[in-house]
């Protein structure tokens, strides 16, 4: 069995490893690589494999830098199955169509200034989407859907088993057994993307009984999360002094997770909070069907969520909640001078509508942007993070004079001490290649796992390999 990493080795997004066991090529995960246009446009290059050799595919999880390009992998020749859970199955119809839908706007707009005589080499490179919605169509025919804890025989003498890993609805950890004819056995476990415990709505990350090879994520491998308790107040305060400079919230949230989440909070510290004052708006098509997709897996939620969710309305439908789907009430939502909670994707503010929201308010001292999940290198959210003072947003350069809060304790992934826990559960102490984050993550992480475990830990690289079990 032989692991080679094509993708989120040396940065966060663009999940893709290619496992080679029991005569048969296996790819877990194929996301999108997002960050700045010269990364995003990496997306049109070769995978660093032939896609019609590929077997099958195991998905761990919908969020689009694990699953975004599988419609180009279709396109390019790949004919297997795709394997993933049930929630995530339903959830990759919405996050795919939803993918190709922008990358056809963004084919509109290249055409557009090159028409208009503004385009140059990158617009020539982007006339054409990255992928089609009848190329999405045609991906979703190969999806195949199976339970947590079930194992299943991908091919003779190489068995498949998913574990809830707690990020998002229908993540999983991956494990791979290839057993040889004289009744070996190598035990590869992919993390996928491990949720924090005591996640709201979600079960806490599963542990794995066994492995010979651990491919670790470390996106906050070189962090620790504030407590939930100490974001509870912090948000609290956000709203009450954005509510006295009589401004505007803007949040942007990925569809799937962060924005449940938040929703979950809202619920909870409705009082608290004082969201009553507040119009909210959900203004994302995308997460309005992903509330669809929760609602039919409540199986899937902890106790005290499944326990709320059993009344009605349930607390992802407050009352003070607006769900906009068209253009035209995206719009009208940047007509509101004061008093709006605004959430919308995408989550790294590199697409979706929450751009226009920000071109609209960051010029403003009396707003605030509010940012809960990680922001990659070379992304709007980044850039804003970091405190630029200008951004380009929308081809236009934007003033940035609202008020910027970074909130870690809504993230959905776990941090070092997270991830050293789960790895601390993991058995038989499997040497570790860290996967999907950027190198000062990676190597704070691998020194603690040194340092507490004795543990042997490599960073992944592009196109290196890896024998499991050497």
């Amino acid at each position: 069995m032989r692991v080679i990493f094509h993708g989120a080795a040396g940065e966060v997004t663009g999940s893709c490893h290619e496992v080679e066991a029991a005569g048969h090529r296996v790819l877990l995960d194929c996301g999108l690589i997002q960050g700045s246009r010269a990364d995003e446009a990496r997306n049109r290059e070769d995978f660093g494999f032939d896609a019609s050799t590929i077997d099958a595919v195991v998905l761990s999880h919908a969020h689009i830098d694990h699953c975004g390009r599988l419609p180009l992998l279709v396109k390019r020749g790949f004919r297997g199955p795709i394997w993933t859970q049930r929630a995530t199955a339903d959830l990759l119809k919405v996050m795919l169509e939803d993918s190709a839908k922008l990358a056809q706007a963004d084919a509109e707009r290249a055409r557009r200034r090159l028409h208009e005589g503004r385009g140059g080499r990158d617009d020539e490179e982007e006339l054409e989407p990255l992928y089609t919605l009848d190329d999405v169509t045609k991906t979703l025919k190969h999806v195949r859907a199976i339970d947590y804890d079930a194992p299943t025989a991908l091919f003779p003498g190489l068995m498949l088993t998913l574990r809830d890993a707690g990020h998002i609805l229908g993540s999983a950890s991956v494990e791979l057994v290839e057993t040889a004819a004289d009744g070996t056995r190598r035990t590869l476990v992919f993390s996928g993307d491990l949720g924090p415990s005591g996640t709201p709505i979600l079960r806490d990350a599963a542990p794995v009984p066994h492995a010979d090879l651990l491919l670790l994520e470390s996106t906050y491998g070189g962090r620790l999360h504030r407590e939930r308790a100490a974001t509870v107040t912090e948000l609290g305060e956000i709203f009450d002094e954005a509510w006295r400079d009589r401004g505007n919230v803007v949040i942007p949230a990925f569809a799937v997770g962060r924005t449940q989440e938040l929703l979950y909070a809202f619920a909870q510290h409705f009082d608290d909070w004082g969201l009553g004052r507040w119009q909210i708006f959900l203004d994302s098509p995308m997460a309005t069907k992903v509330l669809g997709v929760y609602e039919r897996h409540a199986e899937l939620f902890d106790e005290e969520a499944a326990r709320v969710f059993a009344t009605t309305p349930h607390p992802l439908r407050l009352k003070n909640l607006h769900l906009t789907d068209s253009t035209e009430e995206s719009m009208a939502i940047n007509r509101i001078d004061s008093g709006a909670i605004i959430i919308a994707g995408s989550g790294m503010a590199n697409g979706g509508r929450v751009r226009h929201h920000l071109r609209h308010r960051l010029p403003f001292d009396r707003n605030h942007v509010v940012f809960v999940g990680y922001q990659a290198a070379g992304t709007l959210g980044r850039r804003l993070v970091d405190g630029a003072a200008y951004v380009r947003v929308l081809g236009s350069e934007v003033p940035v004079r609202a008020k910027r809060h970074t909130v870690g304790g809504l993230s959905a992934h776990a941090d070092q001490a997270g991830l050293l826990d789960w790895y601390g559960r993991v058995g038989g102490r499997p040497d570790t290649v860290l996967v999907h984050g950027e190198d000062d993550a990676r190597e704070a992480m691998a020194r603690e796992l040194r340092r507490r475990f004795d543990a042997d830990v490599e960073l992944a690289r592009p196109d290196m390999a890896r024998t499991v079990g050497r």
